[in-house]
This record gives structure tokens, sequence and C-alpha cells, in this order.
């Protein structure tokens, strides 16, 4: 069996998250996870909150790693990744009442947020509701000098990544019908942003 991948900021920002999910999610009952990267968060996620099925996705080549986590809680619903390009079509049809996704904005290109909003639209229930965590700008500005930093790296990495504003992702959430209904800060400058459908 594959090795485990381990992320720490995944581990240390589980808990927090957590504590959104039970309160917005309580009433939901299938999740699409957008970029489920090492599964730690599938795999913690679906064993706190058992009403939910957790259906992962990501790019085929982190499935593998996915797939190990998955084998080893074999909780039962928690299912195999789902391969998505948020760019490519067709994304998973209508049928999810919850989507979430975690440090996946600021690595995506502006138009890859654009197309994941997109499929999001189409994935979405009616009265769905849609979980963000991440870094994000506010007004065009950086809320700590940590985060600025971190901007500065992504950029220096690939001039497509970058940390998101704040206002722009709520424009295009609100462009699929979604209004956000929480902000909650976290740990080490980051947000958790919710909304919600209909």
């Amino acid at each position: 069996m594959t090795d485990k991948p381990f992320s720490p900021a995944a581990e240390r920002n589980r808990e927090p998250i957590l504590a959104v999910l039970r309160e917005h999610f309580a009433d939901r009952r299938r999740v699409l996870e957008i970029g489920s990267g090492t599964g730690q968060h599938a795999v913690h996620f679906a064993a706190a909150l058992p009403h939910l099925q957790w259906q992962t996705s990501d790019l085929p080549a982190n499935h593998a790693g996915i797939r190990a986590w998955l084998e080893a809680a074999a909780l039962p619903n928690a299912l195999p990744p789902l391969a998505l390009d948020v760019t490519m079509a067709p994304w998973p049809a209508r049928g999810f009442d919850a989507a979430f996704s975690a440090n996946t904005l600021h690595i995506l290109g502006w138009a890859e947020v654009e197309a994941m909003f997109r499929g999001l639209d189409a994935a979405l229930d009616v009265e769905a509701v849609l979980a963000i965590y991440g870094p994000f700008k506010r007004g065009g500005l950086h809320t700590s000098d940590s985060n600025a930093a971190f901007d500065a790296a992504l950029r220096a990495q690939a001039a497509h990544m970058g940390v998101r504003d704040l206002e722009a992702v709520d424009a295009l959430a609100a462009g699929i019908g979604l209004r956000r209904v929480a902000e909650v800060a976290m740990p080490a400058n980051n947000l958790c942003l919710v909304w919600r459908r209909g």
C-alpha cells in the first residue's frame, strides 16, 4: 500500500475547520471536497461527521495518497476520489448539498478559480452550502505581514498563484446564487468562509 502523504498544515487546521463544519454542515448529506490533497481532511471530517457522505476529488496524481488514507481509515462515508480538474468538463452532476475546499484558491490561477465556481454551479443543489478555508486579502490589502510574505513566495514560485481578494471570491459566489453567511477567523491569519444558496 502507498505510504500515506502527510501535511503538517492539514493536521494543525483540522480542528478549527471541523468546528465550522459541525455548525454549517449539520443539516447536509452529500459533500464534494475539491482538492482533497493528502486525504487527511477527508478522513478526519468523515469520521467526526458520520451523517455526511464525503466525496473526495483531486487531480489523478494525488489519488494514490488519498486512497491510502481512506483505506487505512476504512470509513463507510468517505468515498474514493473523483478525477477532477476544475477547468475540465464534465463536473459531477448536481446532487451535492455541500462543498468544501481548503488551501486551493491561492494555488489555482484566477481563471481556474472562475472555472471552479462555474463547475460548482452545476454540481451544487439549489440550497447548497459552500465552505472554503485559506488566506484572503481584504479590499486588495493583506491582513497580516505573514500573509503578505506568503503571497510574495507564491508569486515567486509561479506567477499565476497568489492570495485572493475576499471581495472577488464573494462576487464569484454571488454569481452562482451563493450569499456569504459566515466568516470565521482561523489560526495563522486564515479564514473559513461559508456561503449558502437559496
